[in-house]
């Protein structure tokens, strides 16, 4: 009778480190407020009517979202006009960004990573994850390679049991 052998997780109990994107997205409702919808004849915004669409709206639909602000039609927008939505939007959302939703996310996790404490990587062989349930954008990505690359002894991409290789630092 042969005797079995005790299957060893060498995931687990290597000193891989997980760096986990995922962990910085902030949970919440993104909104994008499209002036365009503003305009008059989609071409032209009219000071008085806009001030009057600022002054009615109900600005409390967006309490504790993200909202991004644009516009999507090219017509010429004056610069006072995304700061008087800002404005109306300050007492209300968590978050305002000028720019797309993509923009808004990119932004989102700009500032949860400009929180982390890289040094905790020091000399670590790290692998940002790669899967996630959210949608993690690729300008988050760069930034964290851009901050762990120069302090990491190895950095790697996909998850700690199937990786790929991006750097090692020489010996």
């Amino acid at each position: 009778m042969e005797q079995e052998k005790e299957i060893i997780n060498r995931v687990s109990s290597s000193s891989i480190v997980t760096f986990d994107l995922e962990e910085y997205y902030q949970p919440g409702e993104r909104v994008l407020i499209d002036i365009k919808d503003q305009l008059y004849e989609g071409l032209i915004l009219k000071e008085k009517d806009f001030r009057e669409f600022i002054k009615s709206h109900d600005w409390s639909f967006y309490q504790n979202k993200f909202v991004a602000i644009t516009c999507t039609t090219d017509a010429v927008i004056p610069t006072w006009a995304y700061m008087l939505v800002a404005i109306a939007l300050g007492p209300f959302s968590k978050v305002i960004e000028f720019g797309s939703l993509e923009n808004l996310e990119e932004k989102l996790f700009q500032k949860a990573l400009s929180a982390v404490n890289w040094d905790q990587f020091r000399n670590a062989k790290v692998v940002v994850k790669g899967c996630s349930k959210v949608n993690v954008p690729a300008s988050a990505y760069v930034h964290a390679v851009a901050e762990l690359q120069p302090i990491v002894s190895s950095l790697m991409f996909g998850e700690a049991c199937s990786t790929v290789p991006l750097y090692k630092k020489r010996s």
